[in-house]
């Protein structure tokens, strides 16, 4: 659902978005892994000596580390819709526009300004999209992500399903104003390199 009001009349700089590092040691090999098994599970790889139980619990895990890294990417995600509706709130223009969270997560996916896009490209993060969709749909249902034994399998082997429809019952909760292309712009870091950004603008002020 959207509301539709007279857009803001000139390009506002939002927060930063700030990115967390996601992997963890091990999981790229058990991602390979759970990859592996799933091809053999559809024959599209030799079966070895391993069980169909086997494969799926191998493929079951691989998914559980990709929901962990979604749900790490969600509340880089959250923090940042958070600090945009708190800008909008302090700025006496945008205040009547009906700009909230919704907004902001459709302004970042749909309208994904060229400065952000490239960024990502340039990290290889080609699907940036759907990655945003179904961070911002998990966390639309997890504070704290569960145990992998909690979860299960069927949500674990199909959550990209879910949370894609996690993410669209999340953005139709109330009316929202879409916003119009150009009308902000903002930078996306990863931590490392934004913590190092506020060094060098710290020492160059001699703080």
């Amino acid at each position: 659902m959207q509301a539709t009001k007279r857009p803001a009349t000139k390009t506002r700089e939002l927060p930063p978005l700030i990115l967390h590092p996601l992997a963890e040691e091990g999981s790229p090999e058990s991602m390979l892994e759970g990859s592996r098994a799933n091809l053999m599970l559809h024959g599209l790889l030799p079966h070895d000596t391993q069980t169909d139980d086997e494969l799926i619990g191998k493929v079951a895990r691989s998914r559980y580390l990709e929901l962990r890294m979604l749900y790490f990417v969600g509340k880089d995600l959250e923090r940042w819709l958070q600090q945009c509706t708190e800008f909008v709130e302090n700025d006496r223009e945008l205040i009547g526009q009906n700009y909230c969270q919704q907004s902001f997560a459709s302004y970042l996916i749909e309208s994904t300004p060229n400065g952000v896009r490239n960024k990502l490209l340039s990290w290889g993060v080609v699907d940036y999209r759907n990655i945003f969709v179904r961070a911002l749909g998990l966390r639309s249902v997890f504070q704290e992500l569960p145990a992998f034994d909690i979860i299960s399998p069927t949500f674990l082997l199909d959550y990209h399903r879910f949370t894609d429809y996690l993410y669209a019952c999340r953005q139709q909760l109330s009316p929202f104003t879409p916003i119009a292309v150009n009308t902000f712009v903002f930078e996306i870091y990863a931590s490392a390199e934004y913590s190092q950004l506020l060094e060098k603008q710290w020492n160059e002020a001699g703080i």
